[in-house]
């Protein structure tokens, strides 16, 4: 009952579902009167889920809830792909009388009286004799109710047809325009028949013949009539007509009535083990998330976060769930390896604390397991360790500063620290003394040189240091900070250059990772490259120069003889052209908001480079495929291979012919 409980006065409209399946719409057209919705199901879980959706129309509400078991043998026509929701069941007869429910309906079924009777046209007939059930147990009527009936009133217009009429609405929906009915209706003669007396009719739905023969109730005995299939075609409303036959001494009568429209549910629920895990997640880290309902289903109301499968005839399976930023503590639990069917399970920058469980590498269907920017400590199990070396995992894990990436190095870090403590202690010891005695050597030396000035120029002083380029290109040797790696260590990282993420006009891209997990993109230069060595250095001098978080930013290089190459952070959502263009099929499109924060972002990163630099430059080869996003959707510039320093000795312009260059495919996903 709405009762007006939020003061405005404004009769909500709303869907019922059953698990994933439509049950029905729910008008609330006054606000003091009880509004009841039932629904006879089979539920092939031990759980079932009732859902409140809201359709634009006022905030859903409910204000109770029963479930009851029925006999399985009873309403055959609900199975498993299909459900009874219940239009109307009436008691007809003795009019006034209460509800019957529980205790004499056994399975609290609730028969309302029939609100309808017209005096001047029905006669009520009763007996105080119960009334037995019915040898057939696929219906059933309780005794209070079939010891109660109508028929036509002498001298009115129902006994001058020799007939009585019922109708019923079944309530069109958006999701069931012309709902088809199941109707069972109850007899039992209550009324002793003697002689050659005879009760007999046959009954019609909107005009068409129901019974194959003419209907004779028993004495004292309930019986029912109904259909199995469900009558369709007529737009929701349905007339019952009962018709004595011509051999019939009596008029004829009826006890009850129950009306059902028919609602599939043969839309799948997801699979329980994975809607248990995810019951278990959302109840431990209390997630306000719209996690509410099936998980996977229906596809318009998938859990936020999740992505699933769908197979014909299969329940959905989840197969993606991201959880990255969600302020989760902790020790990792058990629920996540629960999920079976889990392709990317992405938890990083949460604050997940204790080791990895070695139970995520049974999953197996895993191929990217994200567990950046956590507290996890303890080395990587070998389970994973394995698959990591064999490439059936992807396994990022930077950012844990106490994650070994194996045993030794965990008991290398464990002796570190024990030794580190005693440097601590001697280290200040010793720089006490060291610093005196320097001071007392200095002072001996001014005394002894007493006004003797000079200056001392070390030898093979120069601005830097050359080199000559077997292609006659002269360039200084790269003066970086950044880590210098040798071919051998590409080899490595990349898994001997395995995985390619794309292929530009410098050379191909390949998936790597260092030592301590952290993924990585190499950036390696083809013998045919059309870029050369010139542009090699640019972009790797210039990146040491520049550091902006709208700028791809360079981990460290490679000059190993004939062999160089660029190490940058890994971008693990492609280029803003594929995005674009869709070509990810596993990816979401981009919201209209988040292309107008990847397009400030861009603008941010070209502005560092053409205001905040000194010399400022000039990028010359902007498009959407050197716009990378990381796990964020966050725009980073990338490919500095054409920059080009400008406004230096009084310059206005720069040229930017050179643009043409610029491969399309340089940094693209798989």
């Amino acid at each position: 009952m709405y009762g007006n409980y939020d003061g405005l006065s404004r009769l909500p409209v709303f869907d019922l579902h059953l698990g994933v399946n439509f049950w029905r719409t729910m008008n609330i057209t006054t606000a003091d009167k009880p509004q009841l919705a039932e629904i006879i199901a089979v539920v092939p879980d031990e759980s079932v889920q009732v859902c409140l959706v809201d359709t634009g129309s006022g905030t859903p509400f409910i204000s109770a809830l029963d479930l009851r078991p029925v006999r399985d043998t009873l309403y055959p026509q609900a199975n498993a792909t299909q459900a009874l929701v219940l239009v109307d069941r009436t008691n007809l007869g003795l009019s006034g009388a209460a509800i019957v429910r529980y205790p004499e309906d056994p399975y609290d079924r609730v028969w309302i009286p029939w609100s309808e009777i017209d005096s001047n046209e029905w006669t009520e007939i009763s007996t105080p004799e119960k009334v037995k059930e019915l040898a057939d147990p696929r219906f059933n009527a309780p005794s209070a109710v079939m010891q109660t009936a109508i028929t036509p009133r002498n001298g009115s217009r129902s006994a001058s047809s020799r007939t009585i009429e019922l109708s019923w609405d079944a309530a069109p929906n958006h999701a069931y325009p012309d709902p088809g009915v199941i109707g069972i209706v109850y007899f039992a003669e209550l009324e002793a028949v003697a002689g050659a007396a005879a009760r007999q009719f046959e009954m019609a739905i909107n005009g068409k013949l129901w019974s194959k023969a003419p209907f004779m109730p028993q004495h004292l005995v309930c019986d029912a009539f109904f259909n199995s299939e469900a009558h369709r075609g007529f737009g929701g409303h349905y007339n019952i007509t009962l018709n004595a036959t011509a051999n019939s001494t009596l008029l004829p009568t009826i006890n009850a009535a129950e009306f059902f429209s028919v609602v599939s549910t043969a839309n799948v629920a997801t699979e329980s083990k994975d809607v248990a895990a995810m019951a278990a997640i959302k109840a431990k880290y209390e997630v306000k998330k719209n996690w509410a309902g099936d998980p996977c289903a229906p596809k318009t109301l998938v859990w936020e976060g999740l992505n699933c499968s769908y197979a014909i005839s299969m329940p959905p399976r989840i197969t993606r769930l991201n959880m990255s930023f969600g302020g989760l503590s902790g020790a990792m639990p058990s629920h996540f390896t629960n999920l079976k069917a889990i392709k990317y399970l992405d938890l990083s920058y949460n604050n997940f604390t204790g080791s990895i469980p070695n139970a995520l590498s049974e999953l197996p269907f895993l191929v990217v397991l994200d567990l950046t920017g956590n507290q996890l400590n303890g080395s990587i199990p070998s389970g994973l360790m394995k698959r990591m070396q064999d490439g059936s995992l992807t396994l990022r894990y930077g950012k844990n500063p106490n994650l070994c990436s194996n045993s030794a190095s965990c008991e290398h870090t464990e002796k570190k620290s024990k030794s580190m403590l005693a440097v601590y202690i001697v280290v200040p010891i010793l720089a006490t003394v060291v610093i005196g005695a320097l001071a007392l050597l200095l002072l001996i030396m001014r005394k002894k040189q007493g006004s003797k000035k000079g200056s001392v120029k070390p030898e093979n002083e120069a601005s830097g240091v050359h080199s000559q380029s077997r292609n006659g290109d002269t360039h200084s040797l790269l003066q970086l900070d950044n880590r210098r790696f040798t071919y051998k260590d590409l080899q490595v990282m990349t898994n001997n250059f395995k995985t390619v993420l794309g292929r530009g006009g410098f050379g191909s891209v390949y998936d790597g990772f260092l030592a301590d997990g952290t993924q990585v993109a190499v950036k390696l230069r083809s013998e045919s490259s059309s870029q050369g060595v010139r542009e090699f250095l640019t972009e790797a001098q210039t990146l040491t120069k520049i550091h902006h978080k709208n700028l791809v930013s360079m981990v460290g290089y490679c000059k190993d003889g004939e062999h160089m190459a660029l190490v940058y952070e890994h971008m693990s959502e492609g280029n803003l052209e594929d995005k674009l263009r869709g070509k990810d099929s596993d990816s979401r499109s981009l919201t209209w908001r988040q292309r107008l924060r990847i397009a400030m972002e861009s603008a941010q990163g070209l502005e560092y480079l053409h205001v905040a630099c000194s010399p400022a430059f000039v990028h010359r080869d902007v498009k959407t495929s050197n716009i990378l996003l990381n796990v964020n959707l966050e725009a980073k510039v990338a490919d500095f291979g054409l920059l080009k320093a400008f406004n230096q000795d009084g310059d206005t312009h720069v040229s930017t012919a050179r643009l043409v260059r610029g491969s399309p495919a340089a940094h693209r996903e798989k």
